[in-house]
């Protein structure tokens, strides 16, 4: 019998396929599912756990998810940031609570579903790297993993496609082989983020101005608008404009021109370093659909870094993330404090 692994489940097919290799290559799998939401199903994992033949136990997160997650969700929002939730839950939740329930378990790693790679590097130092397959890649939503805990993580995926992955539970019968992946916010009921945000944030109407300062419509919450935005503005003119700042100190958005969007740099804040901190030159993500773009780094205080982009780059976000990469290993990444106009 190899090493026992926690596999976290959550019922899709991704995480079902990373239990079944690991079951597979004759690891002991403890499946675990963390309930995050007061009404979580967890029937699906239940079938995929029984008919591979391992033990499945639920574990109750909800005040960490809500402590961790929803409520730094909507203060960001409210602050006119656009956060990242899913990798706050990587990292306070997959990659932190689960793995404590691991050691409890005498289990050494836990293994998830990500499209990912871990791999050992030199110096006894892991590597975080790509997925093989680029249009899958999730290693944007990972950068918040400690090097301390790279070595106890798995991610069976990583040399896959997404055909892969479904043939391989086509072929072992599971039920959720179909199953469609989840495009939303987990705990935002029917993919709404605005009417989740009025109902947990309500309204404050304010100014929408344009660059100059000049009143061009209102709004009624900052935290309804995000950077690059441009349906639903209802502003005066025809010209087409976008958002390009939100300042919640003074209840205004901003509003500007395609070249308004551009910024030839970012502050990074909160910066984990997973391969040794670097300077100097890098690949860096700003979203996670677009490929990593060259920039320089400089370090700052306080895990600040300073990024310089080789090219101008469109609707940088505050509370978004900045993440670096040398080719496709993962070095570290940050969240985007302010952009550099």
């Amino acid at each position: 019998m190899g090493e026992r692994i926690v596999a976290a489940m959550s019922g899709g097919v991704d995480s079902s396929v990373a239990a079944a290799i690991l079951r597979e290559a004759g690891h002991d799998v403890v499946g675990v599912t963390m309930r995050l939401l007061p009404a979580a199903d967890v029937g699906d994992v239940r079938a995929v756990a029984e008919k591979l033949g391992f033990p499945h136990e639920v574990m109750d997160l909800r005040d960490e998810f809500r402590r961790a997650v929803v409520e730094p969700f909507l203060a960001a929002y409210a602050a006119g940031r656009t956060p990242l939730p899913c990798a706050a839950c990587n990292h306070a939740l997959k990659f932190g609570a689960l793995l404590r329930r691991a050691g409890e378990l005498g289990a050494t790693a836990v293994a998830t579903g990500h499209y990912a790679r871990v791999e050992p590097g030199e110096g006894g130092r892991w590597r975080l790297r790509r997925a093989r397959d680029a249009s899958r890649d999730q290693s944007y939503f990972l950068y918040g993993i400690t090097p301390e805990r790279l070595s106890h993580i798995r991610f069976p995926l990583g040399e896959m496609t997404k055909d892969d992955v479904r043939a391989k539970a086509r072929a072992l019968g599971l039920a959720n082989a179909e199953k469609p992946d989840s495009q939303e916010i987990c705990f935002i009921p029917g993919g709404d983020t605005a009417g989740y945000l009025r109902e947990k944030l309500g309204e404050k109407p304010g100014a929408i101005v344009d660059t100059a300062g000049r009143k061009v419509g209102e709004h009624s919450g900052v935290h309804f608008y995000t950077i690059g935005q441009r349906r639903g503005l209802n502003l005066q003119g025809t010209e087409p404009r976008h958002v390009v700042a939100v300042n919640a100190a003074t209840n205004t958005v901003i509003v500007g021109s395609e070249d308004d969007l551009l910024s030839s740099g970012c502050e990074v804040e909160g910066v984990n370093w997973i391969a040794a901190p670097r300077t100097g030159s890098v690949g860096v993500k700003i979203r996670s659909r677009h490929g990593p773009v060259p920039a320089t780094v400089t370090p700052g205080v306080e895990g600040r870094v300073t990024v310089r982009f080789a090219e101008p780059q469109r609707s940088v976000t505050p509370g978004q993330a900045a993440v670096f990469y040398a080719g496709d290993d993962l070095l570290g990444g940050g969240t985007i404090a302010s952009a550099v106009r």
